[in-house]
């Protein structure tokens, strides 16, 4: 009889195969889980949707409350070993957690509970809190921003805690401000910073590039929010006595605004770009390399032509480049009929996306300066910063982003592609000034769900897909960890 003996490679090779073997069989159940469970999932976070959250209109502050104590159930169902709703200046932050070993790795889940409002009311298909399944999407006001895409945590958390698979100790913090910019979780970060204590952020509050193109936002824009008021004479007056003599606000108010770029798209305002950095013909090239299809984008759209900073690609633009936006403009009389009046105010609403390295409150002070200095005489300006915040940027060497990156090739089949995003969450560079915290933002919404928009929605396929990866993500993250 001969004897053999087993060799460090072949020692290495057998646990590689126990690991893979043990990893399959969690990828099998989760699935199973999911299937099991996913008319229970729809109906618990349908539960939470018919709540009208809307963090900007104050007939709303009940419901605040109501969503945050249904996030806390919520939470304490899927087996946090405490949850709670924790008061500040404004809506409440509700706090769960469930540590399994202080010496293991934790990651701190963030979501926010407060939704858009719904506006334009008549052109939703169906009722906006009275979520709808239609061709396989859900239908609803924050079906996708943010609570579809949140809830997927609770349920990841639900799965691996009831199976005993969850290998790190997990924290959530859901607030009901992220709409009108986070104004107290600033100061509640502040406050709690030895319990919000963690070694990664996880975020689902993006988008992917496609259903089937799985990507992971690398970097989103910063922005300065501003409200701006134009005021003439000291009441309406009638157009046919006074048109001509006096200066129309409304009409002042626009040729302000067309002054705010130039023929090449780009913004007049002085110093705006002065903290902008230039990317390199390596980074540009790189971000061509993502899937995007512009005759597709241009027909999602209805539109003949894209528009923007000249020199610059529509990627570019919206990833690596500042912008500035009228999101909202109002004057006069616009009901039914007609009043022919020259309007005593006009105001508007323009926001500013900036890159990093460019200060949100810097940029607003340019901002009032100079459209300050855009008006005649005859009219008073007043400008006024509404909310800001500053972008962010996430380096791809992470071990979380690496963990990330193997979890949704497995869900998706495909490498994720590192993305920058257009959109802005202020609040996740306020985390890593105070905090000291990197967040990995691991989006699941489509360009397609129309967010903020009339018809929201979330495809039935992303949020089970969402759930599933996220799973993933924490056996990645802790292995990585050890």
């Amino acid at each position: 009889m001969t004897s053999h003996a087993v060799t460090s490679m072949e020692f290495s090779n057998f646990i590689v195969h126990i690991k893979k073997l043990q990893h399959l069989k969690f990828m099998a159940q989760i699935k199973q889980y999911i299937e099991e469970n996913k008319e229970r999932f729809l109906e618990e976070l349908f539960g939470l949707i018919r709540i009208p959250s809307i963090s900007s209109l104050k007939e709303h502050k009940d419901d605040m409350q109501k969503a945050a104590e249904y996030w806390k159930n919520s939470l304490l169902e899927a087996g946090a070993d405490k949850a709670e709703i924790k008061p500040t200046d404004g809506n409440p932050v509700v706090y769960g957690e469930k540590i399994i070993d202080k010496n293991k790795p934790t990651v701190l889940v963030y979501g926010h509970y407060d939704v858009m409002p719904v506006d334009p009311i008549d052109q939703w298909k169906s009722k906006p809190f009275e979520p709808e399944i239609r061709d396989g999407k859900i239908y609803a006001r924050g079906a996708d921003d943010d609570k579809g895409q949140a809830f997927m945590h609770a349920k990841a958390f639900e799965y691996l805690v009831k199976n005993d698979e969850l290998p790190v100790n997990v924290k959530f913090m859901i607030e009901g401000e992220e709409e009108i910019g986070s104004a107290n979780l600033g100061k509640f970060c502040e406050e709690n910073k030895d319990l919000l204590k963690a070694d990664i952020i996880l975020v689902s509050d993006t988008t992917m590039i496609g259903e089937n193109t799985p990507s992971i936002t690398t970097g989103l824009r910063g922005l300065a929010y501003m409200e701006v008021e134009v005021t003439g004479p000291n009441k309406d007056l009638h157009s046919g006595l006074f048109g001509g003599a006096v200066a129309n606000p409304a009409n002042e108010l626009a040729k302000m605004i067309a002054k705010l770029e130039d023929e090449d798209n780009r913004v007049t305002i002085p110093g705006f770009y002065d903290k902008v950095i230039e990317a390199t013909d390596a980074e540009r090239k790189k971000m061509a390399e993502a899937p995007f299809n512009l005759n597709e984008y241009k027909k999602a759209l209805d539109v003949e032509e894209v528009q923007g900073e000249k020199g610059y690609s529509t990627i570019e633009r919206t990833g690596i480049r500042p912008s500035l936006d009228v999101n909202g403009m109002w004057s006069g009389y616009t009901g039914e009929g007609a009043k022919t009046v020259l309007p005593s105010t006009a105001g508007a609403k323009i926001s500013m996306r900036l890159v990093p390295n460019q200060d949100h409150k810097e940029i607003g002070k340019l901002f009032a300066k100079h459209f300050k200095s855009l008006a005649p005489k005859s009219v008073k300006v007043n400008v006024k910063e509404l909310h800001g915040g500053q972008g962010y940027v996430c380096p791809i060497d992470l071990k979380a982003y690496q963990a990330a990156e193997k979890a949704f090739y497995e869900t998706y089949d495909k490498k994720p592609v590192p993305y920058r995003s257009g959109g802005s969450i202020p609040i996740i560079s306020t985390f890593e000034n105070i905090l000291g915290t990197k967040s990995i933002l691991m989006g699941f919404g489509l360009e397609a769900d129309a967010i903020h928009s009339p018809n929201e929605n979330y495809p039935l396929k992303q949020f089970y897909n969402g759930i599933e990866t996220i799973a993933r993500f924490y056996t990645h993250f802790a292995e990585m960890e050890k």
